[in-house]
């Protein structure tokens, strides 16, 4: 399983942008994809998950309303659309794939997923 993140750059708080993250192997057509972020000094925390099995997504609180995760089986994409960026979003974003049958209870855990992309930097500047 591959990950790979693209999309990130640099926008002015207020602006958006939209990340992709393309996907080899089994991963986004039977688990959950998520997208975290860590930004520098701070522990890698948990932005939002796609379930295929449900259709379902879950969101961090200080992102709902604001971003949205969506993606293309057929073509193992998933995207994370992010709208009214702050300063605070600024880091460096992660895709991921959580491992079958993850429980609705660690969703947003990191742990839960063992295969990770790259890393796309996302700055915002006020």
């Amino acid at each position: 399983v591959q990950l790979q993140a693209f999309g990130g750059g640099s926008v002015q708080a207020g602006g958006s942008l939209r990340l992709s993250c393309a996907a080899s192997g089994r991963a986004i057509r039977t688990s959950p994809m998520g997208w975290f972020r860590q930004a520098p000094g701070k522990e890698r925390e948990f932005v939002a998950t796609i379930r295929w099995s449900s259709s379902n997504t879950y969101y961090a609180d200080s992102v709902r309303g604001r971003f949205s995760i969506s993606g293309d089986r057929a073509k193992n994409l998933v995207y994370l659309q992010m709208n009214n960026l702050k300063p605070e979003d600024t880091a460096v974003y992660y895709c991921a794939a959580a491992k079958q049958g993850v429980i609705l209870s660690q969703i947003r855990n990191k742990d839960a997923y063992p295969y990770w992309g790259q890393g796309t930097l996302v700055t915002v500047s006020s």
